[in-house]
């Protein structure tokens, strides 16, 4: 048996070799996919945490809001973009009594250099005069002095029907859409809305504005 084993022992080292060799390639190429795909794995990860990282950051800003009105204590107030109306008037003292609520959207949220107008009970709105009180813009209120257009992010849905064929159910969508999506970014936004297309909009761009 001994001799017959030096015979073959270089034909039988050369087989060991060879099986060594087959394992490692078969089991290296595992090993280098499972490295790849943690390694993308702890890319898209990264990545994801950026863009929370990001939204928290533009969502925690502070910036100053003017509350003026039929509210305990006008003045101007720090606010972050998680704040919303409701949470501005709370800090101005809440409403007086003869303030009129159903001119406010206390859902919609707040931006630097807004200005919450509340008007008072019987004060005639922006919609009605052409303009706010003392030149304002009103948050009950779509429109400003200086060029009588609807401002989309402002706007309740009485002054939203004034616009060309908006009726009660796409000034509610109008609203649902920037109370869900945040404010309107541009006016060409309005099309998103279901029922409001290209045809509708031209009638629209010219009594309208976002800012």
């Amino acid at each position: 048996m001994i001799p017959l084993i030096k015979e073959y022992k270089i034909y039988i080292i050369s087989g060991l070799i060879g099986c060594i060799a087959a394992i490692y390639f078969i089991f290296q190429p595992v090993e280098e996919s499972g490295e790849v795909f943690e390694e993308n794995e702890w890319l898209l990860t990264s990545e994801d945490n950026d863009d929370e990282s990001l939204e928290n950051i533009l969502m925690t800003e502070i910036v100053l809001v003017d509350v003026k009105g039929a509210v305990k204590n006008p003045g101007v107030y720090e606010a972050t973009g998680n704040d919303r109306v409701i949470d501005l008037i709370t800090k101005a003292g809440g409403l007086n009594e003869n303030a009129d609520e159903t001119q406010i959207n206390f859902a919609l949220r707040v931006e630097d250099e807004m200005v919450i107008y509340v008007p008072k009970i019987g004060e005639i709105s922006e919609s009605a005069a052409g303009e706010p009180p003392a030149g304002v813009g009103n948050i009950g209120a779509g429109q400003e002095k200086n060029d009588g257009k609807v401002n989309l992010n402002t706007a309740n849905e009485s002054e939203l029907q004034t616009l060309p064929g908006i009726g009660p159910a796409k000034a509610s969508a109008i609203i649902e859409y920037r109370e869900t999506n945040g404010p309107y970014k541009v006016i060409e936004d309005l099309k998103s809305i279901s029922g409001i297309g290209e045809k509708t909009f031209e009638k629209l761009k010219d009594s309208i504005k976002v800012k």
